[in-house]
């Protein structure tokens, strides 16, 4: 009985540093932008699901799903990006939308990593009142697009962090040309 006793707790403990290995860690970016408009004037502009034509990115995107106007959180889009040669999608389905906060959650569906390195994308992009100014925000969690250890260095943490906020900055960026920095 002891000895069984022995081998088990031996057990455990030899098991002890695999039980505290996890994989990689969930990656954040969180970007900003005050703008010269109301947060009304902005919302109108970025506020609508079915429309990225704000963004410097998007060539194209049809809506798909069964959303409605009282059920829009089964709305999907399928952003089809400007590139040369070939057709980048990428699949978003919205999963919160509060228009009366100006602010809309989304969650990636399909990419290819060629297009953007990242699984288990999410992301908010919300509109706040700052002294009667649009404060832009932009906010997502994903993973890198590799799952495993030692990630090629096109999927690894650097590469899906540069990648996300490449995408929001060039969002805010071309906000911040038709509506003008705020000071």
């Amino acid at each position: 009985m002891i000895r069984l006793l022995i081998l088990t707790m031996g057990a455990a403990m030899a098991l002890a540093p695999a039980a505290e290995a996890h994989g990689p860690p969930r990656l954040k970016v969180e970007l900003q932008q005050k703008l010269d408009a109301t947060p009304d004037e902005v919302w109108a502009v970025i506020g609508k699901f079915d429309d990225m034509s704000w963004h410097p990115a998007v060539a194209s995107l049809e809506l798909t799903g069964d959303g409605s106007a009282d059920q829009p959180e089964k709305s999907t889009r399928v952003l089809h990006l400007k590139a040369d040669g070939g057709d980048p999608t990428i699949t978003e389905v919205l999963s919160k939308l509060q228009p009366e906060k100006r602010c809309y959650a989304y969650r990636i569906e399909a990419v290819e990593l060629t297009v953007l390195p990242v699984t288990n994308y999410a992301s908010t992009l919300c509109v706040k009142d700052e002294d009667g100014k649009a404060l832009v925000h932009w906010k997502g969690g994903f993973y890198r697009g590799y799952p495993n250890n030692e990630p090629p260095p096109e999927l690894n943490d650097d590469a899906a962090t540069t990648a996300v906020t490449g995408v929001y900055q060039a969002g805010l960026d071309a906000l911040s040309e038709k509506f003008g920095k705020a000071e």
